[in-house]
This record gives structure tokens, C-alpha cells and sequence, in this order.
């Protein structure tokens, strides 16, 4: 079972940043993919950003040139960061962190408790 311990969310003024952090409680060996996730004030949970166990990254077009995601598995657990600037109003959302974990030839899936970034206008 992995836990997924996200932190970083918070209230920002339009134009401003946050990096949320998602840290894995297994060895890094293990996480595939990492993703972010959000889920804004009446709307679906949509995917925001993705990061491969090579560094390949996917972002929705809503962010892209304003949000990077990054990884780090230098260490044993795997940290995924998203790295969130010229924030605006809308987006404003919980968000949170998904892994992929490869164990014994399969593919599980976990999700955190999820933060919640707030961005005022």
C-alpha cells in the first residue's frame, strides 16, 4: 500500500506561485507515473500534469507554459513537485497526487488526501 503525503497548497493572489509536493511512501524503483490531479468548486476532477519514471511529461493545455512537474527519485521514496506559477482565479482547486506502483507484474493505483490551493483575484 502506498501513502501518498502531498503538502504545499495554500492561498495565493493572482499572478503569484506555489509547488505542491507529493512524497511516496514506497521505493522509487516502484512508482511509475506520477500525476496531478484537480478538481475546482463544481466541476470534474481533471488531469492537470504527468511525470514518467523516464521524465516524460503531459500537461492539459489550461496550464501548459505556466505549470511544471518534476520528479525526484534520487532518493528511495519518489517526490513528484508541481511547480505552479502566473496562477489565476480559476485555478483554484483541491489537488491532488496519483501513482502508478509496478509490483508483482501489476499495476496499482493510489491517490492522496489532496490539497487545496486557492488563488484570489
Amino acid at each position: 500500500q502506498v501513502q501518498l503525503v502531498e503538502s504545499g497548497g495554500g492561498l495565493v493572489q493572482a499572478g503569484g506561485s506555489l509547488r505542491l509536493s507529493c512524497a511516496a511512501s514506497e521505493s522509487a524503483f516502484t512508482i511509475d507515473t506520477m500525476r496531478w490531479y484537480r478538481q475546482g468548486p463544481g466541476k470534474q476532477r481533471e488531469l492537470v500534469a504527468s511525470i514518467s519514471r523516464d521524465g516524460t511529461t503531459n500537461y492539459a493545455d489550461s496550464v501548459k507554459g505556466r505549470f511544471t512537474v518534476s520528479r525526484d527519485n534520487t532518493k528511495n521514496t519518489a517526490t513528484a513537485y508541481l511547480q505552479m506559477d502566473s496562477l489565476k482565479p480559476e485555478d483554484t482547486a483541491v489537488y491532488y497526487c496519483n501513482v502508478d506502483q509496478l509490483r508483482f507484474f501489476k499495476k496499482l493505483n493510489y491517490w492522496g488526501q489532496g490539497t487545496q490551493v486557492t488563488v484570489s483575484s
